[in-house]
């Protein structure tokens, strides 16, 4: 084969050049249309919702006038909701993923799980929704609860932790796991002082991921029977009850309860036109939850990373 000149290898990485920058130009003008779509909505919902942002709206209940309704139960009820999608989920999850990657055998029964846990990932959030009525709601005697819809959410993004948790001890140098076990550490206190502390940020993306996903679901919601229009608040702990009783610790997690999605639901499927300023404004409340959420996974990997030494 007769070799290349000068001239041909310049030629030849002139167009790898011309090649990388035209790839890079696409990339950016793809990622650029991502959030010139993603600021458009954001930008029509708080154009539309300008008016509404005001402390009432955030203070007053559910209304069946538009100007004098608010978003405080459903606010109140998405946090309440994740707070025990959080509980159930992230631990159950982390473990799980620590389990599968550091513990589990490799035979064919774990393969099967590890199918079975990707597949879930991708699997409908209606489907999650019918099995926790038959589930949570009508076999354990939930009712349509704060805890059957924190449990139905906690199933949604179950996978997904596993799967994150999974990816970022994967990404571990073997040298860490080595130079542990080299000094008389047994497999635990490796996982305990060394995995799971380099791991942590990789995970806890992975967990604020599926959150910001679970605090936008709907169709799991409504399908376990949050209630569209709701005027309380579920019931403080150790505080006076209507009926002269004292609330419990844990009273509030029986408590019927709505979502900032299913509200925005209800206010959308309204023929009144004002109703669709309320939707907006919520939306917009309801976008700025899941980005401040992902922002704070953003800030804590970073800082998370930077106090590692590797």
């Amino acid at each position: 084969m007769k070799p290349l000149t000068t001239e041909e290898i310049r030629a030849v990485i002139a167009r790898g050049k011309l090649k990388d920058t035209l790839f890079k130009a696409l990339g950016i003008l793809c990622l650029a249309f991502g959030l010139l779509v993603i600021v458009a909505l954001i930008l029509d919902m708080a154009i539309k919702g300008a008016d509404r942002f005001t402390l009432d709206f955030f203070l007053n209940f559910a209304s069946r006038r538009a100007t004098q309704a608010g978003i405080l139960s459903a606010w109140v009820g998405s946090l309440l909701v994740m707070f025990v999608t959080a509980l159930a989920a992230v631990p159950l999850g982390v473990a799980a993923g620590v389990y599968l990657e550091e513990y589990a055998p490799r035979n064919w029964m774990t393969q099967v799980i590890e199918i079975n846990i990707a597949n879930l990932a991708a699997v409908p959030s209606i489907v999650y929704g019918l099995l926790a009525l038959g589930i949570f709601v009508y076999q354990f005697g939930f009712g349509q609860s704060i805890l059957s819809a924190g449990l139905t959410l906690a199933l949604l993004i179950l996978p997904i932790i596993i799967v994150a948790t999974r990816e970022a001890i994967r990404a571990i140098p073997a040298m860490i796991r080595e130079g542990s076990m080299a000094v008389g550490a047994t497999r635990w206190q490796t996982c305990r002082y060394h995995i799971i502390p380099y791991a942590m940020p990789g995970i806890l993306t992975g967990v604020i991921i599926g959150l910001a996903r679970a605090i936008g679901e709907t169709a799991p919601i409504i399908t376990i029977g949050a209630l569209t229009f709701i005027a309380f608040l579920p019931p403080a702990p150790l505080t006076a009850l209507p009926d002269g009783g004292t609330a419990g610790l844990f009273d509030w997690v029986m408590a019927p309860f709505t979502v900032m999605p299913i509200q925005i639901f209800n206010w959308t499927s309204r023929p009144d036109p004002a109703f669709e300023i309320n939707a907006a404004a919520a939306g917009f409340v309801l976008m700025a939850m899941v980005l401040a959420m992902n922002a704070l996974a953003i800030w804590l990997r970073y800082r998370m990373r930077k106090n590692i030494k590797w």
